[in-house]
């Protein structure tokens, strides 16, 4: 009688622990969620405040620049001087647009994920040297916004990837839109993970980095999933969002499927 008292006791415990834990994981990945929305939210701002703010100061030294030129024009060295001058104002003023844009893309409210997507994959292509094919599909219907959030923060990653990891010269990347789900593969054709980093990366860990949990976390929040698959060839990373319908936006836009192959 004891020895049964003492089993259900344990037995007793043993539930609410588990009780707990699930608690504590519920809650630990509502922060998580509520971090990285607030990490989105300060993006917007910041590249709202490089583009309103800095942006705006630096086209202000631009057309003083041109002015100082116009005087200039019979002093040789001064005007070469204010050229270069114009030249580094140039390239502040690209160098903050482009940081801006990566930041948020206007393109990503403006029209979508598929803009924004065929847009970030270009220029990566010319920033990195890499040379990307890309089949992104389109529809007449926009996704919700938290999910072009997600694929556009899941692309970014992945190609970051690409570029630190694989040592790749050749990615492709493919977008399907479906009626009950969208999917999208990013594939390198570099070196691959060996099959021991693979196992750590398909798990739960912080060997995992803080890249690839808030992938996670952010298809996790969607009911979404992402698998990542390894050989000599290369690597693939495939994330998968569900959809229902009746919360697609209802926007109507006039663009079809598209196929873009950008390269350096």
């Amino acid at each position: 009688m004891w020895i049964l008292s003492k089993h259900l006791k344990l037995s007793h415990t043993h539930s609410e622990l588990e009780t707990l834990i699930l608690e504590r994981t519920a809650e630990l990945q509502k922060l998580s969620q509520r971090l990285l929305k607030v990490q989105d939210e300060e993006r917007r701002k910041i590249a709202r405040d490089l583009h309103d703010s800095t942006g705006q100061t630096l086209t202000a030294l631009k057309i003083s620049v041109s002015l100082l030129q116009e005087d200039c024009k019979a002093e040789p060295a001064r005007l070469a001087l204010l050229s270069d001058v114009a030249h580094l104002t140039d390239q502040a003023l690209e160098e903050i647009r482009t940081m801006s844009y990566l930041l948020h893309p206007p393109l990503l409210d403006e029209v979508g994920f598929a803009c924004a997507a065929e847009w970030f994959i270009e220029g990566f292509a010319k920033r990195s040297g890499i040379n990307v094919k890309a089949e992104i599909a389109n529809s007449r219907a926009r996704l919700p916004k938290r999910v072009e959030i997600a694929l556009f923060r899941v692309l970014q990653e992945s190609l970051t990837n690409v570029l630190r990891h694989s040592g790749a010269s050749e990615a492709s990347i493919r977008f399907q839109h479906e009626a009950e789900a969208v999917v999208l593969e990013v594939r390198d054709f570099g070196k691959g993970i060996t099959e021991e980093r693979l196992q750590l990366l398909s798990g739960v860990s912080a060997e995992t980095g803080v890249g690839l949990a808030g992938m996670r976390e952010r298809l996790h929040e969607l009911d979404g999933s992402l698998e990542i698959e390894s050989d000599g060839s290369g690597t693939s990373m495939r994330a998968t969002v569900p959809l229902c319908q009746t919360s697609l936006a209802v926007q109507m836009g006039g663009r079809g499927g598209v196929g873009i192959s950008a390269q350096a």
